[in-house]
């Protein structure tokens, strides 16, 4: 498998390379269309002004070989035929001597030879530099009547001067430092992402404290910051699922074995008739227990949902409060409390059945934690942009610490509690007031009450 810090190599040297080769296609084509054509012109001129010298100021053979030993010395490679077909080397000798024949036109002709030009090479650009006397131009002059060949070329030795060979160095130092530096930035950039897949395996693992210590101020650093959110998220996920299913099989399994166990004392012939009614009364109470916790987490599954299917419709708030204190008349008047109200006739798009589920746990609740005599009032109302309902009552109230922790699943203030109810009732409240973009708000005080306040927005 290939990682990511020998691709982000690969890559590196593999623009490096494309960058190369194309300005090398770059260079050789601008050096054949057009530079190596002047540099042929420069060289003739060149070799056209030694000619002109020979002939106009050295008119003997003596003074020939010395003259051109110098031009030889100042940086050329000169190559001289006569007609008669004796000739001579001057400089730095040519690694290869055929001439061609089309050189010969210089002194049969008088032609000028343009070897440099025509010179072809397969590495192409690289031609100019070949040691070759085909690579030259060529020029004829006449000297005490003879007429002779001058094929001339820089010497390549020469053309590399001290500045070309530091150039030459600062280039081979800046593409080592260069390539060192894209190797350590790789392994610098790939290490927070190595600890990353590695966190990530700890998680598969449900391992959710693995130490993860990223310490950047780039996109890197979001990632991990993010990771390690997500690391916090999923610990508080899990931890919940686990007391999800264990409060799930605690309040299962209390009203069966229940139902069980006082199904088997019925079973039984020791039991009297008074004895048999209560225990029946008993399983009827803990299968209907049963029953509302089954409805309340299937409810709860499907507010899970993203996608949850709301049947939207025009919902009067105050019909529907109206009617669940109408069901639970028989319990207020068992406890003795007094339910007051003030309900403006508001209308609002909502899902009716959904809505009726939140009144229904708001004023069971209250009725539930209440005091024997006490009393319970409930308002509606609205402004311009918000609909206000509030539930209050004169009951048992809870502490700061519980407010925090009732819209929590299973949560249950206290053992006097736990016998009834399931815990998942304003939770429920809770998903069903956000799926309607409303805000739910707590204030209670130990045995002075709650107030429950449910702000929706007034889009109507």
């Amino acid at each position: 498998m290939r990682t990511l810090y020998r691709k982000f190599i690969i890559a590196t040297l593999s623009i490096l390379i494309i960058s190369v080769t194309i300005g090398m296609i770059v260079a050789n084509f601008i050096y054949m269309s057009s530079t190596k054509q002047k540099i042929d012109q420069q060289n003739v001129e060149i070799a056209q002004t030694i000619t002109l010298n020979l002939e106009n100021m050295h008119s003997n053979h003596s003074s020939l070989e010395p003259f051109l030993d110098s031009i030889g010395n100042l940086g050329y490679q000169i190559y001289v035929i006569n007609e008669s077909g004796q000739d001579a080397y001057f400089g730095n000798a040519f690694s290869k001597t055929e001439l061609p024949k089309e050189a010969m036109r210089v002194i049969l002709d008088k032609e000028i030879y343009h070897g440099m030009s025509h010179f072809s090479h397969k590495f192409l650009m690289m031609g100019h530099f070949s040691n070759d006397v085909k690579n030259t131009v060529g020029v004829p002059f006449t000297m005490s009547g003879e007429q002779y060949g001058l094929f001339l070329r820089p010497n390549n030795k020469l053309l590399f001067s001290d500045i070309h060979m530091i150039l030459a160095w600062f280039f081979v130092a800046v593409t080592v430092v260069s390539i060192s530096g894209v190797i350590l930035f790789a392994k610098h950039l790939i290490q927070p992402i190595t600890k990353l897949t590695e966190a990530t395996r700890e998680i598969t693992r449900e391992n959710f404290l693995y130490p993860l210590k990223i310490n950047r101020n780039d996109e890197l650093g979001q990632l991990a910051e993010s990771f390690n959110n997500m690391q916090r998220q999923l610990q508080h996920n899990d931890e919940a699922r686990k007391s999800f299913i264990n409060n799930v099989s605690h309040d299962f399994q209390s009203p069966l074995m229940n139902i069980q166990g006082y199904a088997e004392l019925l079973l039984s012939q020791s039991v009297t008739e008074t004895e048999s009614k209560e225990y029946l009364q008993i399983i009827d109470q803990e299968s209907k227990r049963l029953s509302n916790l089954t409805k309340q987490l299937l409810l709860l599954t499907s507010l899970d949902q993203k996608a949850y299917p709301m049947k939207i419709s025009e919902v009067q708030f105050d019909k529907q409060i109206k009617q669940t204190i109408r069901r639970y008349q028989w319990r207020l008047q068992e406890k003795e409390i007094e339910v007051s109200y003030n309900l403006a006739p508001i209308r609002m798009k909502a899902d009716a059945e959904l809505m009726s589920n939140v009144w229904d746990n708001l004023i069971t609740n209250a009725i539930k934690y209440n005091a024997h005599g006490g009393s319970i009032w409930i308002s509606l109302f609205k402004s311009e942009s918000v609909i206000t309902i509030m539930v209050k009552d004169s009951g048992i109230g809870m502490s700061q610490e519980a407010i925090t922790q009732i819209f929590d699943r299973f949560y249950r203030i206290d053992s006097s509690r736990k016998s009834d109810g399931t815990g998942l009732g304003l939770s429920i409240v809770k998903q069903i007031i956000d799926l309607h973009g409303g805000e739910i708000k707590v204030d209670s005080k130990v045995d002075e009450g709650t107030t429950f306040t449910l702000l929706f927005p007034n889009i109507n």
